[in-house]
């Protein structure tokens, strides 16, 4: 299997160290617009190489964006349309019903998949599976330190309390994981996000609750941070590479 990979950040380089370490995968296309960066990141491959999307995209099997929501706009239709599966790490840029549509019919017309990894949550393929009997209600609850919003409360505080989409353009840092919620359950408009800013708390939590026909869910994970970029968490990190291994493997659990 041959790898691309749009983005060399914290997630991309632990997606392509840990692809280079898989026997399945033969070669790993790196780009990123910061030249620098994947320069850094292909001399510490053995089987990275440098190119554009557009250059590799005949090569590679899939496509792994851990880039921006500028990257999904810009390059998820042309690696779709190329038959190419695609993993979407930003995938706040699918809270664009148009883009994400778009993608959607031309995934279905090119036969290809869109994986979405769950990032910095568990239990969201509880909530998928949820979904399938009828869901009724499905709450995210992100507990963060005041600082983590540039803001100041010295008891706890519930700072935001609605729906997915309003929440995202209040505080776009939780953009990722309100889309992941929402995508796998019950949609943007009535999936609600809870904001609770915490000074006792000193990592990021989200917690997901939920009920319907199937009884009552609640999942929650209290995130360390990547060693290699603070401000993202590690298991971001994990659940691509887990995604990566879900694409090689025969076995498919969950």
């Amino acid at each position: 299997m041959k790898l691309g990979i749009i983005g060399c950040g914290a997630i991309g380089t632990d997606v392509a160290l840990a692809a280079d370490k898989m026997v399945e995968i033969e070669e790993i296309y790196l780009h990123d617009k910061d030249g620098d960066a994947e320069k850094h990141l292909v001399g510490k491959l053995r089987k990275g190489k440098l190119a554009k999307v557009e250059e590799f995209l005949g090569k590679v099997d899939a496509v792994f964006e851990a880039a921006s929501q500028q990257a999904v706009a810009e390059y998820g239709e042309k690696v779709l349309s190329a038959g190419k599966d695609l993993v979407i790490m930003s995938m706040g840029a699918l809270f664009n019903d148009d883009l994400r549509e778009h993608l959607v019919e031309t995934a279905r017309r090119k036969r290809c998949k869109i994986y979405l990894p769950s990032g910095a949550l568990c239990g969201v393929d509880g909530i998928a599976a949820a979904k399938t009997g009828g869901l009724d209600e499905v709450t995210l609850v992100t507990t963060k330190p005041p600082e983590s919003l540039d803001r100041s409360y010295e008891r706890r505080t519930v700072v935001f309390e609605g729906s997915a989409r309003d929440a995202v353009k209040l505080f776009p840092k939780n953009i990722n994981v309100a889309a992941c919620t929402s995508l796998a359950g019950i949609g943007f408009d009535k999936t609600i996000v809870k904001i609770v800013a915490d000074p006792v708390v000193t990592r990021i939590s989200h917690k997901i609750l939920a009920h319907g026909r199937f009884g009552r869910l609640r999942a929650e994970i209290e995130n360390m941070p990547n060693p290699n970029n603070p401000k993202s968490s590690y298991m971001a990190s994990l659940s691509a590479i887990s995604i990566l291994r879900r694409i090689i493997d025969p076995i498919q659990i969950g």
